[in-house]
Order: structure tokens, then sequence, then C-alpha cells
């Protein structure tokens, strides 16, 4: 695979990422939804850019986060580059595209939405807002895919230390660039042999 189509599997992934949550930034409130089907829904939440909404504590656990995440992204970037000129497995250069775009595309919310939006919390955000919520660096990131396959489902009540207790599967929302990167983590993982062979 060459370096191009890798860059536009980064490019068409992020454009998709970023239009749903501009989209969803400036429709909705924060914590509304809507049911598309019983298995699906549109839930507008913001998070820290941590899995499961993870913080890093103290007064600078976000820029702290937003750094570290932009060394990550220029790690991944040159291992995209060194993978590509070493005519590595398409599966591996196609993984590496997929994470790239996701983390990016993360990292985009984490440094400039915080500037560009204000509060979502009771109105509608504005783009380019007079009033920004926060500051660069300290922007939070938008998800909003929600599939609860199952809810208010009861455990029964031979599992231990939970059983007869009330949950949730899937109850994760998430975002197009958290998908990107779930799924360029799982073809590395259950297509192993295949991304880490080379090209004859």
């Amino acid at each position: 695979m060459t370096l191009l189509r890798a860059y536009t599997i980064v490019f068409w992934i992020l454009l998709i990422d970023q239009v749903s949550k501009l989209y969803i930034k400036t429709h909705f409130i924060l914590g509304e939804q809507i049911e598309v089907f019983s298995w699906f829904r549109i839930h507008f939440i913001e998070n820290e850019g941590m899995a499961w909404g993870t913080e890093i504590p103290g007064a600078y656990g976000k820029l702290i986060l937003t750094i570290f995440r932009l060394l990550a992204v220029s790690g991944i970037g040159y291992w995209l580059w060194d993978c590509v000129n070493k005519k590595s497995s398409p599966y591996l250069i196609f993984a590496i595209s997929l994470i790239l775009a996701g983390a990016f595309g993360n990292i985009i919310d984490s440094v400039f939405y915080g500037i560009i939006f204000n509060d979502s919390s009771q109105e509608v955000a504005t783009f380019y807002s007079d009033n920004p919520y926060g500051n660069f660096f300290q922007g939070k990131v938008v998800d909003m895919l929600y599939f609860p396959f199952i809810e208010d489902g009861v455990l029964p009540n031979w599992v231990p230390f939970l059983g007869g207790k009330s949950f949730t599967f899937f109850n994760a929302i998430f975002n197009f660039a958290d998908m990107a990167i779930s799924t360029g983590v799982g073809i590395l993982i259950f297509f192993n042999k295949k991304a880490f062979q080379k090209e004859d």
C-alpha cells in the first residue's frame, strides 16, 4: 500500500469523525439523545479524552494528557511512514492508518474545541463562540454513538457478587475516532500473522 492511499484513509476517517462531531455539537444539548433503533441511539456526551471518561487529576492533568497524545500521534505517524517505506503488509498499514486517524480526530477536540465552542450543558453550542468554554489544549472530546443492545437486563442469581443486579450491554458511548482506533487494534490482534508479514 502506498503512503498516498494510507493518508487518504486517514483523511476520510478524520473527515467523517469531525463532521459528525461538529453536527452533534451544534445541534444537541449535552445529554440529549434520539433513538434511531431500539439498540442504537445518538446520545451526546463529552469527556476529557481518556477511555471510559477517565481523567488525570490536577490542574494540569488535561494538558499533560493532550501533550502525551500529540507525542503518541507523532510516533504513530512515523510508524506508518516507516511501514510504507519497508513495504510492510497492507493489513499492518491499514491498521496503523485507522489508529492514526482516530487518535488525531480526538486530539483535534482536545486542542481546539475549548476555544471554538461555548458550553453545551444549557444550550446548543455556537461555532466560534464569543464565550468559549475552555482554553487552548483544554477541549473535551465529543461522543455520540450508543449501542445498548441489552438495556435494564438482570444478571442471573448464580453469578457471584453481581447476581440479581441490573446491567446494560453495551453501555459505552463513543465516536468514529474511537471506532477507528478499536478497529485498527482489532486488526493487529486478530490478523497478527498477516499484519506483521512482509510483502513478497
